[in-house]
């Protein structure tokens, strides 16, 4: 959440999701400083580009809402959809460790950068485009994304 909106108890939130139209009505976690408990998403609105107006079920005025500030909604993973096959989820892909087709260890992904065009895998030891030219496969059981032709990502001096 980034800051209270208005004098009812609104939220500003900050969404990292591509399906915000999912929360409207749904139970949610919220996390912060007084805890963790289970709220409802009563209402959703104002949504402009990666941030939206919440209203949460028993948050009703102000001083509430300025309580909670900082604090973190999110769904149980349980409660995600599935996506076809070949497509991830950002939390499924951040952590697994990459490798090359010769056995060469890149390091861990540790963030997905959302370039537009693209996403770039940034790992321990360089950015991998997301894109078929580089990756091989990606095994979520393994924990392991495996690439090909990353030597000129890498320089000759670390190929």
């Amino acid at each position: 959440m980034v800051k209270p909106h208005g004098l009812e108890g609104e939220l500003r939130l900050e969404l990292f999701t591509d399906f915000p139209d999912r929360l409207q009505g749904r139970e949610v976690m919220l996390s912060g400083p007084g805890g963790a408990r289970t709220v409802r998403v009563l209402g959703l609105r104002g949504l402009t580009g990666s941030r939206a107006i919440a209203r949460l079920e028993g948050i009703g005025g102000l001083e509430e809402a300025r309580a909670l500030q900082g604090s973190l909604l999110s769904v149980c993973r349980e409660q995600i959809p599935d996506l076809p096959e070949g497509e991830y989820y950002e939390f499924q892909i951040v952590g697994l460790r990459v490798v090359t087709t010769d056995g060469r260890d890149l390091g861990r992904v540790t963030e997905v950068l959302r370039t537009g065009a693209n996403d770039v895998y940034l790992t321990e030891r360089l950015p991998v485009p997301a894109v078929d030219r580089f990756i091989r496969s990606i095994d979520l059981e393994r924990g392991e994304i495996v690439v090909e032709g990353v030597d000129e990502l890498l320089g000759e001096d670390e190929a």
